[in-house]
Parts: structure tokens; C-alpha cells; sequence
């Protein structure tokens, strides 16, 4: 007997046995209908089973897909009529597959769309496996909206929305220690930082070129004092003291910095702004930067350091 006859007349006797339950349910007392419908969900269990592993790898485990295939059951023997179906394997499928239709919409949804976009992704999805299978390539947004007679805006906008069902962990992974939340996280005012960072390209912007080289190879090149007073022809003691005159005068300049309705804004010499990276505040200057270094001119100049 082959492998197909076997099932065939597995089912042919599982759907048999679950008619003459169901004729004793009707019949039965409340503790004996209880009874009778733990017999009929064990006896159907391989169908739950089967409709579950339909949705298999759509972003949920397949032991909830059971469980709720399984609540399903339960609903489908207590709702089943003889008398208005043919079978109740005609009625408990439609029922056990709804629910699980029902708890991918209502349940598995981490930023839930509209219902109009869920079921059209459930269209996008089928599309673009017929499509794919078909031209044995990766098919476009395009060639989707064409197969299903929607505009192409929609889809995108489906596929932007299914991102919502299953986003990915801020703490997964990344490499080997690191993982994706620290790579986006910013603990620090990005509104702070702009603001210090159009302020020091402000300040920074009347530097002389010697100035500017003096910043370049003391902050983001490295060099110390010393270095710096062999390039130039000077002495360490002239080299600090032209970071303390750049330091200085930058500093003032930030005290009284103009803001953008033209008036003076006071800062607070106590005020110690967000840490900056040279590389981001050179820009522009003669000598482009090499590497970036923790280090921040903002500080310094807020600090009164020279570095």
C-alpha cells in the first residue's frame, strides 16, 4: 500500500470517528460533552498540526502557530452543526485557519499598520513568490503592482510597513561583541553638538594658516609642542604660547557669538558644550585631517586648556 493510500484512509477513518463523536455530543450532558469534545480535539490534533505549519517561517515560532491552531479547534468543535455542513473538517478548516490569520494580525505586529496594508502585504507576498518562481528572478515593485492592478506608490508603501512585523533587536548581534544599538545609539544632544559645532566653525573661521596648521598637527595629527616648534622653526614655549593666544580668542569670540536673529548670545563660561570631533571641526582648513582623536577643541576652549 503506498504512502498516500495510508493517509487516505487514515483520514477517511479520523473523519468517521469524529462523526459518530459529534452525533454522541449532541446527545450528551455537560460533563459528558466535555468529555466527548477532549476526544474530538485529540482525535484532530494532526490537523491543527498541519494548517500551523502552513505559516512556518513568517517571523513567529511554530509552537505558538500550533497553540493557537489548536484554540481554534476548541472554537470549531463547540461552533460545529452537523445538520449545516457537510463535514467538520469543511467547517473546523476555515475556522483554525481564520484564527491564525486573526493572531498574525492582532498579535504578532510589533508597529501595527492599518488593516488594508496587512492584507495587502499578504497579497505583495503570494505575488512575488508566483512571480519569482515563474522568471526564476527577483522580480521588482513594478512587475508586483502590474501582476495585482495596484498602483506601484501602495506597494511600496506595504513593503516599507511590513519592516513593522518583525524589527530587528537593538541588542542583536553585530561582529563579534558589539551589537546593533550601539552602532545608532547617542546618548548626547545632537541639537548641542550642531549648535557647538556651527559655533566653533565660526570662531575657528578667522584662524591664520599658521593657526590653522598649529590646530591641525596639535589636535588631530597629534604632534606634540615640541613637533609642532621643529616644523615651524620655534620653540615649545612659543608654540604653547600661540595655542593659549588661539585658545583665548576663541573662547571670547564664543562668549559674545552672534546668533542668527543678529543679537549677541551671552553663553555662560561655565557652560561646557558636547564633545566634538576635530576631524568635523577642521573641515575646510588648509591641511585636511588625517584621524580622527577623541580629544575636543570645544572643550578645551570652554575649559580654558591648552592641550
Amino acid at each position: 500500500m503506498t504512502r498516500g493510500s495510508v493517509h487516505a484512509s487514515s483520514r477517511t477513518r479520523r473523519e468517521e470517528q469524529t462523526r459518530l463523536l459529534f452525533a454522541e455530543f449532541e446527545m450528551a450532558g455537560p460533563s459528558e460533552r466535555h468529555r466527548i469534545a477532549i476526544e474530538l480535539v485529540e482525535l484532530n490534533l494532526p490537523l491543527c498540526d498541519a494548517l500551523a505549519a502552513r505559516y512556518r517561517g513568517r517571523g513567529v515560532d511554530l509552537d505558538d502557530l500550533v497553540q493557537v491552531a489548536r484554540a481554534g479547534l476548541w472554537v470549531a468543535i463547540h461552533r460545529f452543526r452537523p445538520a449545516d455542513a457537510p463535514s467538520f473538517l469543511s467547517f473546523a478548516v476555515p475556522t483554525i485557519t481564520g484564527e491564525l490569520k486573526r493572531y498574525f494580525r492582532d498579535r504578532c505586529w510589533v508597529v501595527r499598520p492599518p488593516r488594508r496594508l496587512q492584507d495587502l502585504r499578504a497579497l505583495t507576498s503570494r505575488a512575488r513568490d508566483d512571480l519569482e518562481q515563474a522568471t526564476g528572478r527577483s522580480v521588482s515593485t513594478r512587475e508586483i503592482a502590474d501582476h495585482l492592478g495596484i498602483d506601484q506608490r501602495h506597494i511600496a508603501e506595504c513593503i516599507i510597513a511590513g519592516a513593522g512585523f518583525r524589527p530587528p533587536s537593538l541588542d542583536a548581534p553585530v561582529g563579534d561583541s558589539a551589537t546593533l544599538g550601539a552602532n545608532i545609539s547617542d546618548d548626547q544632544d545632537i541639537a548641542a553638538r550642531v549648535t557647538d559645532h556651527l559655533a566653533l566653525q565660526w570662531a575657528l573661521a578667522g584662524l591664520t594658516l599658521r593657526e590653522q596648521k598649529v590646530i591641525v598637527w596639535r589636535y588631530q595629527d597629534e604632534c606634540t609642542q615640541t613637533e609642532i616648534g621643529d616644523r615651524l622653526g620655534l620653540s615649545q614655549m612659543q608654540v604653547s604660547r600661540i595655542l593659549h593666544h588661539i585658545l583665548d580668542n576663541t573662547r571670547r569670540l564664543l562668549n559674545a557669538a552672534p546668533d542668527t536673529s543678529g543679537t549677541l548670545n551671552r553663553r555662560s563660561p561655565r557652560r561646557r558644550p558636547s564633545s566634538l570631533d576635530v576631524s568635523s571641526i577642521v573641515e575646510g582648513f588648509s591641511e585636511p585631517p588625517i584621524h580622527s582623536r577623541n580629544e575636543s577643541i570645544a572643550t578645551l576652549v570652554f575649559s580654558g586648556q591648552t592641550g
